[in-house]
């Protein structure tokens, strides 16, 4: 079982341990944060709760039944009904369901307790393994881009079509 919570300042210290020990994992498929990212942890973390505060973003810790941070699943650039979904599971919790667990308890919560009504997504075209938990949460490809100069995908997702989440 997983538990999706609200972003806290509680979380700071488990989830840049988590960020920490999944680095070297997370540049596979997605740019480096780079050091200052670490070095500059707490201001981050702090930053990332205003802007949660100010109602833009909506950011989640995705934790095992002991309390552990499995991923994270994060809304941003919320407006207008709609925001962008991302997300990032640690290696050891990968091929366990976990993101796409996560992503449909967020795509939930997103429709009923933040009144969205639609989602975007973007993945690059190599990470096979981030569609297949899109289209699983009844994301449908909309776009080709490029991402940090890599081929990717855009996808989207109603949340009022009546369509359950995965």
């Amino acid at each position: 079982m997983l538990n999706l919570e609200r972003l806290r300042p509680d979380h700071a210290d488990a989830l840049l341990a988590f960020e920490r020990a999944n680095r070297a994992w997370f540049a596979r498929t997605v740019p480096d944060r780079g050091d200052a990212y670490f070095a500059e942890f707490p201001a981050r973390h702090a930053a990332l709760l205003a802007e949660q505060d100010s109602g833009v973003c909506r950011f989640h810790a995705v934790l095992d039944a002991a309390g552990a941070v499995l991923g994270r699943v994060n809304l941003v650039d919320i407006a207008d009904g709609t925001a962008e979904l991302g997300y990032r599971v640690g290696e050891h919790a990968v091929g366990r369901g976990v993101a796409t667990t996560a992503v449909a308890h967020l795509c939930r919560l997103a429709a009923a307790d933040y009144a969205l009504t639609s989602l975007t997504a973007v993945t690059t075209l190599d990470n096979l393994a981030s569609q297949a938990v899109l289209t699983r949460n009844g994301f449908t490809v909309v776009a080709e881009l490029t991402l940090d100069d890599r081929p990717g995908l855009r996808f989207s997702r109603s949340l009022t079509d009546g369509r359950p989440s995965a």
